[in-house]
């Protein structure tokens, strides 16, 4: 129901008569809940510094498993990863916070979700050194061909090198960490402007020289090195081009869309209108990682000749790209020396993003008492969860002397982590399908409404990526020795980790999203409260009155309608006389647990807020005279459990009327699921 209600007139004394200063109002800036939302370009950019990374080395690593066919199984990966990254939509779409541990949490409990997270932690351990050991590689490669050119008859040893450079890299990004300073969606932004360019024109010039030259396309046929069919070396129908032989190939080029869990991390910072932003990241990601990857793939076999490709340029696929492709000598080391800088940016990027991700997730599990609070000791000077972050940087320098950077067996390795982590979290939506049965803002598609056994729509599309998932995985283990027994040593070992530092810790478990925010705080009194002071730069800024966290209606309501203001939420302490607020609470417990919630609701919606505490002897006066000091436009209420709507607003505009000068005009809003009473003074 809308309805809109004329005030009356509002009457009172001015701002400085007697009556007025008897009021009081001092105020606490939540600073911590000031929240900053980015556009899909950002967030794209972002996961694709992760998903990207990955056609720098995955051509070679495919080739080496399953031979000359390796581009076809790249695109089928390519091709696939729109139905994973349509999971993790859905997943995002119910859980704002929908990594692989809250889902699997809420899906079938804790102790399979730590399962889950201990796969995902070796994916991301992973994740560095491999990123970090493909960048030393292309790094070696053009300083070993300039070495060449110039007569001086030495090389540098490829993987040797390339793994000092990894160790190098990682403790640069530790330091960095340590220090606090993450990464951001500017600077993501940048990285993938400059690949742009590199995948237009690396696209392009190899365009060029097919045309110049003629082509014929890869072999479609298996072609299995002992080493890696694994366990399955003596088995016959691994080696024959038929279902099972095709699987395993499969399962060789999964690795190609690793970085899906960079979109469920990235999903809280976008935007509104958060899930159609959520669904163009998803299209724009999938459009470029299946172009560059793919097209860099196919492009390899067809231009570098095979007895130069994999003895020389196996884990520098694109640098040899640039020197087999038409053109003179001199244009095509420079085409290298760019590709090897863009390669440099986006794979050393890479390694800070899998420093960045493993802190996250531990400090996530750490909070729920599942690791130790030792862990969470912050930083005497800097503040970081630095104890974290040593433990997560030891263990990537010891992959990388371990490899010895071995490109090869760092891939397999890291397949392991992104294959399982995939069926657990796909496994976990397809069961909350069934466990919760609302209705979704968004489903992964192909979804069967004639067959409903107990009234529910069968989730075909949902199912048949499960069953792909988790039939890769299982082939995947018998496949990839290396892998296999160092996955399940590591992800059994933390999983031991985690519950044995449960216990220590009491079996402290908070449910997700109820344990409260932390925030900052900051004392203002009422001369030196306004816009300037808040950061409020934009012309309109809305105000937004809450009280209960349980009863947010209005919120919700205001953030579904399309609005560029700045919005401010403010709830009122009341204290008599402010005289006994000297020795109270700065912060209590119930205004935090009001704010986390604020917070997480805006966050569902992608819009920014700043909350804001305003101390006041008069509720109503305490959320007018915050009206007046920052200029809003426009103060939202919700439904008042005393008072009609009608008398809100007369109550409102006689407070209003003690403050506001003939020039400045506001809105008011009494909002709830059912009602929209206005009225403007």
């Amino acid at each position: 129901m809308a309805a809109t209600v004329k005030a009356p007139a509002p009457t009172g004394p001015n701002p400085g008569t007697p009556a007025v200063s008897q009021k009081q109002t001092r105020a606490i800036v939540v600073t911590t809940g000031m929240l900053a939302f980015i556009s899909f370009w950002r967030a794209s950019a972002v996961v694709l510094c992760d998903l990207a990374s990955t056609a720098y080395y995955i051509g070679g690593i495919v080739e080496g498993a399953v031979g000359k066919s390796a581009p076809y199984f790249i695109l089928a990966v390519m091709l696939f990863s729109y139905a994973v990254r349509a999971v993790y939509v859905e997943s995002c779409s119910m859980f704002t916070r929908g990594g692989v541990y809250r889902v699997v949490k809420e899906a079938m409990g804790s102790t399979l979700a730590k399962l889950s997270v201990s796969a995902l932690m070796f994916d991301y351990i992973l994740t560095g050194p491999t990123s970090g050991v493909s960048a030393g590689q292309y790094l070696v490669g053009l300083m070993n061909e300039l070495l060449k050119v110039a007569h001086l008859g030495f090389a540098l040893p490829p993987d040797f090198t390339a793994a000092l450079f990894a160790i190098g890299c990682t403790v640069y990004f530790w330091w960095q960490n340590i220090l606090g300073i993450e990464e951001s969606s500017g600077k993501a932004m940048r990285i993938m402007q400059v690949t742009t360019v590199m995948a237009v024109m690396m696209i392009g010039w190899c365009g060029l020289t097919l045309y110049l030259r003629g082509f014929h396309l890869p072999p479609f046929r298996l072609d299995f090195p002992d080493s890696s069919l694994g366990w399955l070396v003596h088995t016959p129908a691994a080696r024959t081009f038929g279902a099972f032989g095709i699987l395993i190939a499969f399962g060789h080029s999964i690795l190609a869309m690793s970085g899906e869990e960079s979109l469920a991390q990235i999903n809280r910072e976008i935007e509104a209108p958060k899930l159609k932003n959520l669904l163009r990241v998803g299209f724009i990601i999938f459009i470029y990682s299946l172009l560059l990857t793919s097209l860099i793939s196919f492009f390899a076999v067809m231009i570098i000749p095979d007895s130069v490709r994999m003895p020389l340029y196996g884990d520098d696929l694109i640098g040899g790209l640039a020197m087999y492709v038409v053109g003179p000598l001199w244009l095509r080391i420079a085409l290298r020396a760019f590709v090897v800088f863009v390669g440099f940016l986006i794979l050393a990027g890479a390694v800070n993003t899998a420093i960045v991700g493993s802190v996250g997730v531990l400090t996530r599990v750490a909070e729920d008492g599942v690791l130790l609070d030792w862990f969470r000791h912050p930083h005497r000077k800097y503040g970081t969860n630095y104890r974290i972050v040593n433990l997560v940087a030891g263990l990537q320098i010891a992959t990388i002397i371990l490899s010895k950077g071995d490109m090869y067996v760092l891939g397999e390795a890291y397949a392991f982590g992104v294959i399982w982590s995939f069926v657990f979290k796909t496994m976990s939506v397809l069961v909350l399908r069934y466990k919760h049965k609302y209705q979704r803002l968004w489903r992964v598609p192909l979804n069967l409404t004639f067959f409903r056994p107990g009234g529910q729509d069968f989730p075909l599309g949902l199912a048949l990526t499960f069953l792909v998932l988790f039939m890769t995985a299982v082939v995947n283990l018998f496949t990839k020795e290396v892998a296999t027994i160092a996955g399940i040593a590591f992800t059994v070992g933390l999983f031991v980790v985690f519950e044995i530092s449960q216990k220590i810790n009491g079996q402290v478990e908070h449910a997700y999203g109820e344990e409260p925010e932390k925030f900052n705080l900051e004392m203002v009194d009422e001369e030196h409260l306004d816009a300037a002071h808040l950061n409020l730069e934009a012309p309109v800024k809305r105000i937004i009155a809450i009280r209960d966290p349980n009863n947010l209606a209005h919120l919700h309501r205001y953030l579904s309608e399309p609005d560029n203001a700045e919005l401010i939420a403010v709830t009122v302490r009341t204290e008599k006389g402010l005289a006994s607020s000297e020795g109270a609470q700065v912060f209590t417990d119930a205004e935090q647990k009001l704010f986390s919630r604020v917070v997480k609701v805006c966050e569902d919606h992608g819009r920014a807020v700043t909350p804001l505490v305003a101390v006041s002897n008069d509720q109503v006066y305490a959320i007018a005279r915050a009206a007046y000091v920052l200029g809003a436009e426009e103060v939202v209420m919700g439904v008042s459990a005393r008072f009609k709507s009608d008398i809100q607003l007369e109550n409102f505009a006689m407070h209003w009327g003690s403050l506001a000068d003939t020039n400045h005009h506001i809105k008011v809003r009494v909002l709830s699921d059912t009602q929209d009473i206005r009225a403007e003074l």
